[in-house]
């Protein structure tokens, strides 16, 4: 099966199905055709501004070795050229040039577990109740909130989100409801279920590993009133005691080769298939959770941000996830709550949209009353479970353990200052604090890495993301100034504008669909698809060094006090989540145990250290 230029084999039938509702056009003028489609950028800048980013990383000799093949790559007439023509070809042909090619390559191919790797957690500031009640009612209105959203979103009364004065293609939106990703051997696919002829109108509620399917909307079509909704979170709370019920959700944790072939195993069973299809084409997942174990604040927000990332491990609340899906909610006992979501559908400015809805709504006091229909019971997944599947969760139980002990999670609050001191000296808070990042790595480490922060691309039809990657050369200027007490402080302060400024810069070119990882990738995969073999520079031990992202980052673009979370994307790396609020930023940490160079609670102790000194550059106490 072919969708734009991405093709998909041995899809099971009903994926087939809810593929091709995918492709359907009707959606097309609604939520993408007031945007421009997204410039293949020249070659020469490209190549350019790789050499450019290659120059704090490499020494010179390694550096001229490279710049020669790049030239050679880049040269007139050459094979650069050749695949620049056909990615133009591409770009003319298809609503998007890159972002089908980027979604199968990085993730649908990548093989390593949904759980940690891939999927984003954000944690948001924990609710104000503490027992099993308060908990289903704020439930119920979470899941009256996401309804009331999705039906914003079906009438076409989502209004068009801009960005710098540009507006902004909303085409993600209908996709993040009734969808899930299918494992497969060699790849994974996407399922989309929400413009098929029966829409689903049920969602999958989890509790003590017990999946139950639950209607939301009544036989004449209306929503489900909220009290409507608790009473049913009441019958599932009641037919969800701890059991001895294996945890099936643990399964989509592992590794997407071994998840595939258990997940095959698992669907020869009729009533197996029945299960997973209603989790699958649900509106998304409701899981509710056991209480966090209670210790200090602090390591409070990192055990409840690690708690929505991964579940907190097979004995805690693992066993309520099933990472596949599109959009899992999490909401405990204990008032903490958060969101899960999958990256080959969702991306973070519409999660940040969504969870903006549900926050306002959640301050409206419920405005219907339930009407007296007495509602069906809700429906309990049963599986059958051999002993081929029994052996397939021991061990997804303890590969997924392994995994959550070897992830350091480290959340804090820095209340020095927020994003207003930057802009007071007129930097950029983003590209601020990508710098005090990268001064921060310098800092334990004694060097500079690939760095790489999030681009939206939203501005373009079909667009997804673009990589703004640093270090640049004016901010390895500043870090070997900045702990050096022979420069003045006003030469400090002047390279420090100079490395904001840079950065600010490559946001900029990023924004305008010039940044130059897509387009490496983009040649790099037309050159496979036209059959010819992958050229040198690509081969390159700079570009595999330019590419292994020692620095993951990401901002959550949010007014709320949220906390965004995932793993880093290499084993020897860190991941480095913010949101910055006027007076406060808010951090989560992560980095692997298995790496003796790395360690997460080290790299958020000087990045607080980091972010007083740069405080004190602008505004010296004394």
């Amino acid at each position: 099966m072919i969708l734009g230029n991405m093709i998909f084999k041995n899809i099971h039938p009903r994926t087939c199905r809810a593929w091709l509702s995918l492709v359907s056009p009707r959606q097309e003028p609604c939520f993408y055709s007031t945007v421009p489609p997204q410039p293949v950028p020249p070659l020469t800048q490209t190549l350019q501004g790789y050499l450019r980013a290659l120059e704090p990383l490499l020494p010179p000799e390694e550096l001229n070795h490279t710049r020669r093949m790049v030239q050679e790559f880049g040269r007139p007439g050459g094979l650069g050229q050749q695949l620049q023509e056909g990615l133009e070809r591409r770009a003319r042909l298809t609503k998007n040039w890159v972002s089908d090619l980027w979604v199968q390559w990085a993730y649908l191919e990548s093989r390593q577990p949904l759980a940690v790797h891939s999927n984003p957690a954000i944690s948001l500031p924990r609710r104000d109740y503490n027992d099993w009640r308060s908990q289903l009612l704020f439930a119920s209105k979470l899941i009256a909130a996401v309804l009331d959203f999705r039906a914003k979103v079906n009438n076409g009364q989502l209004p068009v989100e801009y960005m710098r004065g540009k507006p902004l293609c909303m085409e993600l939106y209908p996709l993040l409801f009734s969808s899930s990703r299918i494992p497969g051997p060699k790849h994974d696919y996407v399922a989309h279920y929400s413009n098929s002829r029966r829409s689903p109108t049920h969602i999958t509620v989890v509790r003590n590993y017990q999946f139950f399917q639950l209607e939301v909307y009544n036989s004449d079509g209306s929503r489900m009133t909220e009290s409507q909704i608790h009473s049913q979170l009441h019958r599932i709370r009641s037919q969800s005691w701890k059991t001895d019920k294996e945890p099936m959700g643990i399964l989509t944790s592992e590794h997407r080769h071994t998840w595939g072939e258990a997940y095959n195993r698992l669907l020869k069973d009729k009533l197996n298939q029945e299960s997973v299809q209603m989790i699958e084409t649900g509106l998304f997942s409701l899981c509710l959770d056991s209480p966090v174990m209670r210790i200090s604040d602090e390591k409070y927000a990192s055990r409840k941000a690690a708690q929505i990332l991964h579940g907190g491990g097979t004995y805690s609340n693992s066993g309520n996830r099933w990472f596949d899906k599109t959009l899992q909610f999490v909401v405990g006992e204990d008032g903490s709550w958060g969101l899960l979501y999958e990256q080959a559908t969702a991306e973070g400015p519409p999660i940040a949209s969504l969870l903006h809805h549900i926050e306002e709504y959640c301050e409206m006091p419920d405005p219907k009353r339930a009407p007296l229909v007495p509602l069906p019971m809700p429906k309990k997944l049963y599986f059958h479970i051999d002993r081929d599947i029994k052996r397939d969760i021991e061990q997804a139980k303890q590969n997924l353990d392994i995994l959550i002990n070897d992830l350091d999670v480290h959340v804090f609050n820095f209340k020095r200052f927020g994003k207003e001191l930057p802009k007071k000296h007129n930097l950029s808070p983003n590209s601020f604090i990508q710098v005090a990042l990268q001064l921060s790595y310098f800092r334990v480490h004694s060097e500079v890495c690939p760095a790489c922060d999030i681009a939206s691309q939203r501005m373009f039809r079909g667009g997804r993301t673009e990589y703004i990657r640093s270090p640049t050369n004016q901010a390895l200027k500043f870090i070997l100034a900045f702990d050096d007490r022979t420069v003045a402080r006003e030469a400090k302060l002047e390279l420090l504008r100079e490395a904001v400024d840079a950065y600010s810069e490559l946001t900029a070119q990023a924004l305008r669909g010039h940044g130059i990882d897509r387009h490496l990738l983009g040649l790099k995969l037309q050159a496979i698809e036209e059959g010819l073999s992958i050229p040198k520079i690509f081969m390159d031990t700079a570009y595999g060094l330019a590419t292994h992202w020692k620095l993951r980052t990401g901002q959550v673009p949010t007014n709320t006090d949220s906390v965004m979370c995932f793993g880093p994307l290499v084993p020897d790396g860190y991941a480095v989540c913010y949101n910055p609020q006027a007076d406060h930023v808010h951090f989560a940490v992560t980095a692997f145990n298995c790496c003796e160079e790395t360690n997460a609670e080290t790299m958020a102790r000087t990045l607080k250290e980091t972010l007083c000194d740069l405080q004190e550059l602008l505004q010296p106490t004394v």
